[in-house]
């Protein structure tokens, strides 16, 4: 009786686990939405990533919660903001606490088989996969140095040869090959490098774009002059921050012969005719943003073709009905507006990022949500879709309804951001504020910076025209304050930020 019992369960057990979805998760580093076909870009073409949006919906207002690499993917396992899970920063950060609960590792209990590819950029090792093989760090664009669990041994170490965006798609092809239990529903992970700085494009896109001019965007040449002192002070313009690597005026490290003779018949007629010419200062910043945005852009197509492969497996080995695909990146970037390049602010293309998602009955093809998203939400969508059970304490919502076209009537009206990272890379300063999606209140809120903005996003998209103070904003003002003051006590943010988000220097031991 008892050997009947436990048939009847272990078969209830497998065919639930036929019902639930597998879950691909394809995130990206740095990735602007104003270069996705789907999102309306005029300077690139995104098939394989448009797919997604054409099978699937496409969400317009996706806001990430602290627009900086690894807080962001913190924030995605967890569900929860920065002062939840404590990971605030790029720089001088204690590791990821990777003993609290995650959503991979309640899929994990929940039944799923789980793996993680590529850039991972939490310092310490991932939990809740069954494999990982990462980047550490940062990673590199070629012959990457990879860390994983293959043998159940945490830390293994070796050098991959080739592009870094195709090794990781061949991993990642490679592992659903060799998945240990194909009746079990599984979660892959596969987050690439690309396209964060410094750029670097594959052999196969290195000719894309090399007879084109790709247009600039009107703020290019913007001047600071009537702005805040927070962004007069910032470092990230193409005009002056862009190193002589970023720019391709030297090349990468530790390319094989074969990849320098390719990299070098790319990039040196090009670098001797700018040695053969005076540029004036304008002209040299154009020259510059060309040369930025076509590599930023052959980085994307690599992804691209990855994406495509990945479809491509799923729909030939019969998964695609039965498997959400999401695609998302860690925050925008800027592609030139404002004269800049990098993210971090609280501005239109740092705070806003690409979310694509394609679930077969659920999300109608080709549909579209102008409804608030954000990354803080993937933890909470996976577990609903696993049916498993979602800790009260995170923070996000399950995308599910709106997926399937309905918007509750309590859904988010508005949303809570916060950078903490200054002094920091690029000389961005401490802010946070609250945007309803139509207008933008921030606050820059240290001793010698405290500075409030307020922009009017339908009047205003370029976010250039300060409204703050102004009379006949006084009733936005204060239903924005009001807003910003509900959201800081819903979230539990602290009035003073914790010792542990203050950047720190190598120099300088956590904890001091």
């Amino acid at each position: 009786m008892q050997r009947s019992l436990l048939l009847i369960f272990l078969l209830a057990t497998v065919s639930f686990a036929a019902q639930r979805p597998n879950i691909v998760l394809i995130f990206t580093d740095d990735h602007a939405y104003q270069a996705i076909g789907a999102y309306g870009s005029r300077i690139n073409e995104t098939p394989n990533i448009d797919r997604i949006a054409r099978e699937g919906m496409r969400f317009d207002r996706c806001y990430v919660t602290n627009s900086i690499c690894g807080p962001c993917r913190a924030t995605v396992l967890t569900g929860k903001y920065s002062h939840k899970n404590g990971y605030y920063n790029n720089e001088g950060q204690a590791p990821f606490d990777n003993m609290q609960v995650t959503f991979p590792l309640l899929l994990q209990g929940a039944g799923y088989e789980t793996a993680l590819i590529g850039k991972w950029h939490l310092q310490s090792n991932p939990t809740g996969f069954h494999h990982w093989n990462i980047l550490p760090n940062q990673g590199q664009y070629y012959n990457p140095v990879m860390v994983s669990n293959v043998g159940h041994i945490d830390g293994l170490t070796e050098v991959r040869i080739g592009y870094t965006t195709e090794l990781l798609t061949q991993l990642a092809l490679k592992w659903f090959e060799n998945r240990i239990a194909k009746d079990r529903p599984f979660l892959l992970m596969l987050q690439h490098k690309a396209p964060h700085r410094p750029w670097e494009p594959g052999p196969k896109q290195l000719g894309m774009y090399e007879d084109e001019k790709i247009p600039e965007p009107a703020s290019l040449f913007e001047e600071y002059s009537q702005r805040g002192k927070a962004v007069r002070e910032q470092d990230m313009t193409i005009a002056e921050t862009m190193t002589a690597g970023d720019l391709k005026l030297t090349e990468p490290e530790g390319l094989t012969p074969e990849q320098l003779e390719a990299w070098n018949a790319a990039y040196e007629p090009g670098n001797a005719a700018l040695r053969g010419v005076k540029l004036s200062k304008q002209d040299l910043v154009r020259w510059k943003y060309q040369r930025y945005i076509k590599d930023y852009l052959r980085c994307v197509a690599a992804v691209d073709d990855s994406v495509g492969q990945v479809l491509d497996y799923l729909d030939e080995s019969g998964l695609a009905e039965n498997t959400i695909v999401v695609y998302c990146s860690d925050q925008g970037f800027y592609l030139g507006e404002h004269g800049w390049f990098d993210k971090r602010w609280m501005y239109e293309e740092s705070l806003r990022t690409p979310l694509l998602v394609r679930w077969p009955g659920v999300a109608k093809a080709g549909s579209y949500t102008e409804a608030i998203s954000s990354p803080l939400d993937l933890a909470e969508t996976f577990l609903d879709a696993a049916g498993a059970e979602i800790p009260v304490d995170m923070q996000g919502r399950s995308l599910r309804p709106l997926l399937g076209g309905e918007t509750p009537a309590d859904w988010r009206k508005s949303f809570y951001y916060h950078f903490y990272e200054y002094p920091g890379s690029h000389s961005v300063r401490k802010h946070y504020g609250v945007t309803d999606g139509r207008f933008k209140l921030i606050h820059f809120y240290e001793p010698d910076v405290n500075e409030w903005e307020l922009y009017d996003l339908h009047n205003d998209r370029a976010e250039v025209v300060n409204l703050y103070g102004r009379k006949t904003y006084a009733t936005v003002q204060a239903k924005m304050h009001a807003e910003l003051d509900r959201l800081r006590k819903e979230l539990e943010v602290p009035e003073v930020d914790p010792p542990e988000s203050i950047v720190r220097r190598a120099s300088q031991p956590v904890g001091q």
